[in-house]
């Protein structure tokens, strides 16, 4: 595939903004770019749509920063590394120095990259449909299929925008240059999220009828990947507003889900989240990595091939002194309020794969054990925990690998087990009964079942489900239910619900200020 000029442009951009070196990840079938494409060769039509798969998955959607930034503004997480801007995000500051706070700017490069990036397969996508003959039905429909995988991806890229920033741009194809977020003005956040749910309605009727581990491209995105962003958009519309007609649309969305009979919560919780669990029947959306199975070469990471030290499941490692490999920079520590929680809730299976020690409460010189049988030190910042969900564990790493990069394991981004909480959500604020989703989710933690389950019990039982992930999931769900000013100390109402958006985009746009 020729890397076209927006594509090349864009890097341009993001290096020059960022001050860091980029580059495009290879294909992850780890196979040369042709520097010309034949358009009429039908056999090479999804090779732009694998170009979007690693452009969101490699250091742009799951890139370190991007992570922490969305997790710190709950109470789950602690702020990085002392970090002056992590710190003033966690308060919910949006003075000057936030806004010109190096991983916003680098954060609002990165999604808008991957929505670049999709209107440049898209323009591509359309060279090979315009040699497609009018008799050629299976090329026709593959043709709309591939469209749709991209134009899922760009519509993730808008609907966490409108997340993190409120009212964003919104760039369709045409407007797809090298100077489009320089021109570009806002929409306001509920006509990003109403555009999001038409686009999905297109890939709804054009993906694959199929579980993402059952797809032609294993783990691609498939119909079900598209209800749940629909679901997902249609429920931060919702609101707290039990009488919205857009819980209709959680509830036929998920619904469509749940009674597939294509998915099922994987039994296990703890190997969920390791390579066990890698592309499960719970998997309804995952970032795909891997080293080949090689001890050493080529490796296709979440922080790209310039970025390893800032890969998802490095940069959340321990500051281990005992020993490699399970050591790294000691970010995303899941707060006291977090284990408090559990706790609480008597949550032990969540608890024991989520909050791992560090030594015997962080101490210097003291060790700690995971459930795998490693070994972590406490450490000078006394650091008591680290991120069980993003622990790889030393026993499942390629043999002869040294490097703590989590190569094997993918990053869940969309689960069923959040599906069936957002079904039984709906039908609970539709005055219907959502236990049987609700304790479907509960069981597979060892808890108990609940009879006439209450909106608070399904909100709860979404924050130890979901609990130190990585989308910003406790946040938003304080915010679209009204309680963010009564729970997260220095939250505002009216001042505090989205990131201020980057100085240096103003700068660049004045359609973007306020």
């Amino acid at each position: 595939m020729k890397i076209n000029k927006q594509i090349a442009a864009l890097v341009m951009v993001i290096a020059m903004l960022t001050g860091c070196s980029k580059f495009l990840d290879r294909p992850l079938e780890n196979r040369a770019q042709a520097t010309e494409i034949d358009y009429a060769n039908t056999s090479l039509m999804y090779q732009p749509v694998s170009g979007v798969y690693r452009t969101a998955a490699s250091g742009t959607f799951a890139k370190w920063i991007s992570v922490t930034i969305r997790s710190v503004r709950g109470d789950e997480i602690e702020t990085g590394n002392d970090d002056a801007g992590q710190i003033a995000i966690h308060n919910y500051q949006n003075n000057v120095t936030v806004k010109s706070y190096w991983g916003i700017n680098d954060m609002w490069i990165s999604i808008y990259g991957v929505v670049l990036a999709a209107n440049s397969a898209l323009e591509e996508l359309d060279q090979f449909g315009q040699r497609i003959g009018s008799g050629d039905a299976a090329n026709q429909k593959l043709h709309a299929q591939y469209e749709a995988e991209v134009r899922f991806f760009r519509a993730l890229g808008h609907y966490w925008a409108s997340r993190y920033w409120g009212d964003v741009p919104v760039l369709g194809i045409e407007s797809n240059d090298p100077n489009a977020l320089s021109n570009a003005t806002k929409t306001s956040r509920a006509d990003v999220l109403a555009h999001v749910m038409e686009e999905m309605d297109y890939c709804i009727a054009n993906l694959e009828d199929a579980r993402p581990n059952q797809a032609a491209h294993v783990g691609g995105v498939t119909k079900y990947t598209a209800l749940m962003l629909k679901a997902k958009a249609a429920m931060d519309l919702a609101g707290n507003n039990n009488g919205s007609p857009m819980w209709d649309v959680v509830l036929d969305c998920t619904n469509q889900i749940t009674t597939s009979g294509k998915f099922n919560l994987f039994p296990d919780y703890y190997q969920l989240w390791k390579k066990p669990g890698k592309l499960s029947n719970e998997a309804i959306l995952e970032f795909q990595y891997s080293d080949f199975g090689n001890a050493t070469g080529d490796i296709v990471t979440s922080g790209g091939a310039n970025e390893l030290w800032g890969n998802f499941f490095l940069f959340q490692g321990p500051e281990n002194t005992y020993g490699m490999p399970i050591s790294g920079a000691g970010w995303m520590v899941p707060s006291q309020k977090a284990v408090d929680f559990l706790t609480a809730r008597q949550d032990t299976l969540r608890m024991r794969t989520t909050i791992l020690r560090c030594g015997v409460n962080g101490v210097p010189g003291t060790t700690a054990v995971t459930p795998d049988g490693d070994q972590v030190s406490g450490n000078a910042g006394l650091k008591k925990y680290f991120n069980g969900k993003s622990y790889y564990p030393k026993n499942q790493m390629t043999v002869d690998r040294v490097d703590y990069y989590g190569a094997n394991n993918n990053i869940r981004v969309f689960r069923y087990a959040e599906a069936l909480l957002m079904n039984a959500e709906a039908k609970v604020r539709k005055g219907q009964s959502g236990d049987i989703p609700f304790n479907e989710v509960r069981v597979r933690a060892k808890l108990l079942p609940i009879n006439g389950v209450t909106i608070q019990q399904v909100l709860d039982e979404r924050r130890a489900e979901l609990i130190c992930e990585w989308w910003g999931e406790r946040f938003n769900d304080l915010l679209r239910t009204g309680q963010a000013a009564t729970v997260l100390p220095g939250f505002i109402t009216g001042q505090s619900e989205f990131l201020p958006i980057p100085q240096e985009q103003e700068d660049r746009n004045s359609n973007l200020k306020n």
